[in-house]
């Protein structure tokens, strides 16, 4: 994105991969509730969510130790011009399906346009930025980016590296958007799809003539032999599984629980070892989303006291020891994350247009409300009280209503999933707060299904939320907050925010061509965000646990910089043997 890339020409694999890491035996990872389909680029269904990065591949591949950073997949070479108005890619002439049938440009043109036209809506907003697209020559394929309104986002010739390659042939007689059970799409990638029992199980198998076996890109990666998804009604019978030697390794969320597994026999028996791994990446935002569709929700007064009323020192304590600090903006944790104090330099003058729009805090700077870490919280309380009144609020008989006598009931949407124990504790305490200030909470936790259906339709007031965030946003932001997924049923904007400001410095984020510029305009779109009280952060996950099969083990010495995200485990562990030493119960820092 900015600079040149870290690996030199004749790069002999990614820094994080061991290319003498033994290869054979089986991972099984587990899943919480269950799939109806095994097709992830189609907007219908359900698939589990691996499959997009075990079973396919796109043009370019992403190295996870630099922030935005591609290097050549299926594609051999990539051009552009210095303002990235277009951007050509030339196909890795060895490049093929599963099926030995070759990669062509006109899978990659169909690609394109059957994603950005019929395919999930996390493809779409890309294909509208495209003039045209066409065949220049053998293997060669070109995209122009609309100039209309000025020069183009400068990570579009990225995100095109990024989209995914399907084979047209596979579809002429099918369709493509149903997302039916035994439509699985044909890939490039070194994992296919063996076998499934729907709900129970799906079974990855990797492909003995994968074709990408010898790029330096994929050396030391993708070490199993065989994936197996597990899928369980809830995370206790899942942990339970894992104890009992059933899967293969468990994310821990809770710092409290994973001090907890110590005590297992196992892990004293040296059969399961835990380990931490660390990164470099913003904390993104975890916590409990208010949807703004919704009144009062839409009174940025309500949002504050709603967040003044959680007691997160108290709850903290309580849930996890005290272990885990407190997200405090969206990209706390990196150089990305707005700086304490009023908005100055570069990201006031980027601000400085929208001020009248701003929320209080966005410009003056904005801190979340903390208590002294008390049960009773009376000072927030006190303070949300009279947030309450004067957005027209009052106690009647022990009961909040506005003037028109309507009492103020809120509901929460749970998922039953990993987090939905420790998210239905926070709300637990949360519930007896808020009846202090005469307000009622309702907890509704329900199965994958029916909240991946109320989800998409915002039929929630607030609901868990975890945005990861990476050190190079690009134009995911606006699928994130942009006005365009406000209404738009099944977008990622799942507060309902429709802010100019936001816009603003999202455009001047993808615009930047130099990398102050780029961290002022993220700093900037930082302070908007946590400024709009849109979710009630909860505490950052800096720190990945993984508790795992001793016979597991990664490159302990050479962690990426995105830690434990994506391509890491299972991409770049790989099944102990006699000849390589195993993991101990410690976490390298990971490169800066």
């Amino acid at each position: 994105m900015y600079g040149a890339p870290a690996l030199p020409p004749g790069y002999t694999a990614l820094p994080y991969a061991n290319p003498e890491a033994s290869q054979g035996g089986r991972v099984t990872t587990g899943n919480v509730g269950g799939y109806d389909s095994l097709n992830p680029f189609a907007p219908k269904g359900t698939p589990p969510w691996q499959l997009r990065s075990f079973a396919y591949e796109s043009l370019l591949g992403r190295s996870w130790d630099e922030p935005f950073t591609l290097y050549g997949l299926l594609a051999e070479t990539v051009e552009t011009d210095e303002n990235r108005t277009w951007v050509e890619f030339t196909l890795n002439p060895k490049a093929a399906f599963s099926d030995g049938s070759p990669v062509t440009a006109e899978d990659v043109i169909w690609s394109f346009e059957a994603l950005g036209t019929r395919g999930h809506l996390r493809y779409r907003d890309f294909w509208t930025r495209i003039a045209r697209i066409e065949q220049t020559g053998p293997g060669k394929v070109r995209l122009d980016f609309k100039t209309d309104d000025g020069p183009p986002d400068r990570d579009l010739a990225l995100l095109a590296g990024l989209r995914p390659i399907l084979k047209k042939s596979q579809w002429e007689n099918r369709v493509f958007e149903d997302g039916a059970i035994d439509d699985i799409p044909i890939g490039t990638a070194p994992y296919v799809v063996d076998s499934y029992q729907l709900d129970r199980r799906v079974t990855l198998r990797r492909n003995p003539d994968y074709w990408g076996n010898d790029l330096p890109f994929r050396r030391g990666t993708n070490n199993f032999d065989e994936i197996r998804i597990d899928f369980y009604g809830d995370d206790a019978v899942m942990k339970e599984a894992f104890k009992a030697g059933e899967i293969s390794y468990i994310r821990e969320f809770n710092a409290e629980r994973w001090e907890e597994l110590a005590s297992l026999p196992a892990v004293k028996r040296g059969d399961i070892i835990r380990s931490e791994i660390p990164n470099g990446q913003p904390s993104g935002i975890s916590g409990f989303v208010m949807n703004t569709r919704h009144a009062p929700l839409d009174d940025w007064r309500v949002r504050e006291a709603l967040i003044a009323a959680f007691n997160f020192e108290y709850i903290n304590d309580t849930l996890t020891g005290g272990r885990q600090p407190r997200i405090t903006s969206y990209y706390s944790n990196s150089e990305l994350g707005m700086r304490p104090g009023p908005a100055q330099g570069a990201v006031q003058a980027l601000l400085a247009p929208y001020a009248d729009t701003l929320l209080p805090g966005t410009l003056e700077g904005y801190t979340l409300p903390a208590s002294d870490g008390s049960k009773r919280n009376r000072a927030n309380i006190r303070a949300a009280a009279d947030l309450l009144a004067d957005a027209g609020w009052t106690v009647q008989d022990g009961v909040l209503k506005n003037a028109e006598g309507q009492p103020l009931v809120l509901t929460v949407l749970l998922q039953q999933d990993a987090l939905v124990q420790q998210a239905t504790a926070m709300m637990d305490i949360y519930a007896r707060a808020l009846e202090r200030l005469g307000i009622t909470l309702q907890v509704q936790s329900v199965d994958k299904a029916q909240y991946t259906v109320r989800e998409a339709n915002y039929d929630f007031d607030l609901t868990f939320m975890r945005r990861s965030l990476s050190l190079s946003p690009g134009n995911e932001q606006y699928f994130y907050w942009g006005a365009k997924g406000a209404d738009q049923p099944g977008s990622r904007n799942l507060m309902g925010m429709n802010s100019p400001a936001a816009e603003g410095m999202i455009h001047a984020m993808l615009a930047a061509k130099t990398h102050e510029d780029f961290v002022s305009a993220v700093r900037a779109l930082d302070r908007v965000l946590i400024s709009g009280r849109y979710v009630i952060p909860i505490h950052q996950y800096s720190v990945g646990r993984i508790a795992h099969d001793a016979r597991l083990t990664y490159p302990v010495d050479n962690l990426p910089l995105y830690g434990d995200g994506v391509g890491f485990l299972p991409e770049v562990w790989w099944m102990a043997n006699d000849d390589l030493p195993r993991t101990g119960e410690t976490g390298a820092a990971p490169k800066q």
